[in-house]
């Protein structure tokens, strides 16, 4: 038997809003902590990696646009 407790398993929103602040550099100290007890390091690499990429697309359609 493990003494860990189970870590509580967060909601596909709650990762995108994390990495969302992340991005942008703001992020409350107590909201960091349930983030941390609750978030996957691979949820958080796989949604950032999507917002990166839907960042460069709107970039690209933005330069298009005015160009």
């Amino acid at each position: 038997m493990t003494d860990q407790p189970a870590r509580a398993k967060a909601s596909l929103w709650r990762t995108v809003r994390a990495v969302a602040w992340a991005m942008l550099g703001v992020r409350n100290g107590d909201e960091y902590r349930k983030d941390q007890e609750s978030l996957r390091p691979l949820q958080v690499v796989g949604i950032g990696l999507v917002a990166l990429f839907l960042i460069v697309l709107l970039l690209m359609g933005v330069v298009s646009w005015v160009v």
